[in-house]
């Protein structure tokens, strides 16, 4: 291989990767394995990806350099052969209200040039048909689709008078300043319950007029609701802190809008068709029905457009999307979406020679959608590309032209290269992942027998097709379907809601607003590691809290210091005084067992857990987050940079020990190593033994075949889905069920389909 033909790392010792020299092949499909913290991201995202970007942020000038992100240097002692990359990771898409599927594709745009083309009868130029534009959306709800209506009656209490407390907001509290200018206006009787105030008094204090909507009558009454409407809605927020901002985002209550009925446009866009169609209905569609409308289209002068539209559509449900639709808001995509989607971006690409970054795109995916998905990379490939991806799916492992599996276990005991070579050698090496990916897992062959359901009925929402179901009690039950079947909508919001006081939610969500949360705040163990230390050395607790006593003086326990530079973007900087450690030397100067502050927070969890083997309360937790498959996690890792997976497992830490509740799991294995998975099915058997039911959504058929309980949703996604297609039991299923999830159950048994097959 020419040199040129292979990036070339020597040296390489970022976060905990042990010296480690590679050389990887370009224009090839390279996957990295291993377990979870084993170093994988180390190399692919925080080297080369890292040390590509900041080399290509070089060659701008520095006013760009100064509004690009920044990128540390990676601790290499030499890397060459780098070529431009493009990081296509699980980071959700977020956006605001207005950003869609449509506009981040931007399908949409093109959909509006269509409209303003051949469109009738004719309305405008392409602006007339954005909703983020004043010729095209509603005049009502600004082409949001929704008007947001503030309730602030949960924080008034009834029993309460202003003296006692009557408003829990932040800035109404006993004494605070806004509390005083309201009881000095003479307007109020303090010793008043808020249910005793007649409407015109009621009217005083939300309004600061004696009729909604009248006249002001002290200037220094506003109404609460005014305030807070134009705090919260108009999101004029200077005069209240971020976390009290995020703490009452939840008394505003969307509502459609009465005039374009969620539609976003006015009038005039909204009466304008193109093959009996207006732009809000081709928005609705699901892509296959959109493509096949766009099809229909033969007027000359908008042929090219609709081509181009099916072209991407077409992208889109090859990567097993066919059923989102255009007005799909981006933040409600989960991680594997929104990866998708952004893979997508890419296909149209004409450039070549770049380096591709995938971070496990089978996340979220069905098996049977999986290799559309190995289609695209291969594609990439095809191109002249180089193709890099973190994966644990065995069908992704597969079609790489090189495997490099890292180890051999997480954390300090990982950051080695076990294995370089192909995927027919990968299988016959003896290393962690060539023995999970040999392995074959077996179907539950004694399931135990629920007793008790609880019914869903007539379930309606989304795409569910008036679905009744019994969902049993006390058992391990995995509910299955393709991506968009209707899994999530039949068991988050119907199931989970409709049984509320019972079911607890553990899914990948974010677990915190803050960045100071780490697994040991989260957890609930800080405070007794704090108070360890106190006893030890006979000090104030709180002078081991950099929130407290213990922050460092400089950076007021942030650790980084933020210089604004009035109209350039503010600078960023580690603390020189305590090193981005946070804390004051004085309470660095202490110690416990050896260790101060920060070096206990520096330990892993499996560290910890011998470290702490004195302190029950303490080494209770850390078995937890040992259990949970995170022994790697170290105490004070922000919880902002954990992927979606850990988020999760550190969730399930928090219950491990609780009895009597329904779990309801969305796809627990998510960044699993397949040797991890069967270390999770433990567990979960575990929280069934102890009297709970665990409900999981998941697309592993390594999971469904040691459930007690299959539900499966379909037969497909989107409109051709949301019914209910099989209960039983896993072997039930293998032998009884002709459903696309059996079909691949079968698959992974390497079971040829039985006969006769009852449907």
């Amino acid at each position: 291989m020419p040199h040129q033909d292979k990036i070339i790392i020597r040296g390489l010792r970022q976060n905990n990767l042990k010296n480690i020299s590679l050389d990887i092949p370009k224009e090839k499909i390279v996957v990295f394995t291993g377990v979870s913290g084993s170093g994988k991201s180390s190399i692919v995202f925080d080297t080369i990806a890292a040390e590509s970007q900041r080399q290509m942020n070089e060659t701008y000038t520095a006013f760009i350099r100064g509004r690009l992100p920044k990128f540390k240097k990676p601790r290499v002692d030499r890397i060459e052969n780098l070529s431009a990359s493009v990081i296509i990771d699980q980071t959700r898409l977020g956006g605001n209200a207005r950003s869609t599927v449509g506009t981040i594709s931007d399908m949409y745009s093109t959909l509006r040039v269509l409209y303003s083309r051949i469109g009738q009868p004719y309305t405008g130029t392409a602006s007339y048909f954005s909703f983020n534009d004043p010729n095209g959306m509603c005049p009502e709800c600004s082409g949001i689709g929704k008007i947001m209506e503030l309730d602030l009656l949960p924080m008034i209490d009834p029993d309460k008078s202003l003296n006692e407390g009557m408003i829990d907001l932040p800035a109404f509290h006993v004494n605070n300043w806004y509390w005083k200018q309201y009881t000095n206006s003479g307007l109020f009787d303090l010793d008043k319950k808020w249910r005793d105030y007649p409407e015109e008094e009621r009217n005083l204090l939300l309004y600061g007029a004696r009729t909604p909507g009248g006249r002001r009558v002290v200037k220094q009454v506003e109404g609460i609701h005014n305030m807070m409407s134009r705090l919260l809605l108009k999101r004029d927020s200077a005069e209240m802190g971020e976390a009290s901002m995020r703490r009452l985002t939840n008394l505003i209550n969307p509502k459609e809008c009465p005039v374009c009925h969620g539609k976003r446009l006015n009038a005039a866009a909204l009466s304008c068709r193109v093959a009996g169609y207006g732009i809000d209905e081709m928005c609705e569609m699901e892509f296959t029905r959109l493509r096949e409308v766009l099809q229909t289209i033969d007027d000359p002068r908008g042929v090219t457009i609709a081509e181009s539209l099916i072209t991407a559509l077409t992208r889109m449900i090859d990567i097993g999307l066919p059923y989102l639709s255009l007005n799909r808001e981006s933040s409600s995509l989960s991680g594997g979406e929104a990866q998708r989607l952004k893979l997508v971006r890419y296909m149209g690409s004409a450039l070549t020679g770049m380096t591709y970054i995938f971070d496990e795109p089978s996340t979220g995916m069905h098996p049977r959608d999986v290799h559309r998905m190995t289609r695209l990379l291969c594609s990439l490939r095809d191109k002249g590309n180089t193709v890099f991806v973190v994966e644990h799916d065995k069908d992704v492992i597969s079609i790489a032209d090189e495997v490099i599996d890292v180890g051999p276990l997480a954390g300090r005991n990982g950051g080695e290269i076990l294995f370089q070579g192909s995927y027919a050698q990968l299988l016959s090496s003896n290393t962690l992942t060539g023995n999970a990916m040999r392995a074959q897992v077996p179907v539950k062959e004694t399931t135990a027998k629920p007793r008790e359901f609880l019914p869903v009925r007539g379930a309606s929402i989304h795409n569910l097709k008036n679905v009744s179901v019994d969902i049993p009690l006390n058992v391990l039950t995995a509910v299955t379907g393709v991506a968009g079947s209707g899994k999530s909508s039949l068991i988050r919001d119907v199931f989970a809601r409709q049984y509320a006081d019972r079911v607890i939610l553990v899914d990948q969500s974010p677990v915190t607003a803050t960045g100071r949360s780490t697994p040991a705040t989260f957890l609930g163990f800080f405070d007794e590691i704090r108070k360890c230390m106190a006893v030890e050395n006979n000090v104030d607790a709180a002078l081991f809290s950099f929130n407290s006593k213990g922050a460092c003086p400089v950076c007021k326990g942030r650790g980084i210091l933020v210089t604004e530079l009035v109209f350039m973007d503010p600078v960023t900087t580690v603390c020189e005084a305590c090193d981005g450690s946070r804390y004051s030397e004085t309470a660095l100067s202490y110690t416990y067992r050896g260790k101060n502050i920060v070096d206990i927070l520096e330990m892993s969890a499996e560290e910890a857990e011998s470290f702490f083997e004195d302190c029950p309360k303490i080494r209770k937790k850390l078995h937890a987050m040992v259990a949970v498959g995170l022994p790697y996690l170290s105490l004070g890792q922000p919880l902002s940079t954990l992927s979606g997976g850990e988020r999760q497992r550190v969730k399930l830490a928090k219950y491990l020990d609780k009895k009597g509740n329904i779990y309801v799991l969305d796809e627990p294995t998510t960044g699993l190593h397949a040797s991890d998975v069967q270390a999770v099915m433990r567990l979960l058997e575990s929280f069934v033994k102890r009297g709970n039911t665990v409900i999981v959504i998941e697309h592993n058929m390594d999971v469904v075949k040691q459930a007690d309980y299959v539900i499966d949703i379909g037969p497909d996604g989107g409109t051709a889905g949301g019914e209910v297609v099989f209960t039983g039991t896993p072997m039930e299923m293998v032998r009884n069920c002709g459903s696309i999830t059996a079909k691949y159950l079968r698959k992974s048994l390497n079971i040829a389909v039985p006969k006769p097959l009852k449907q």
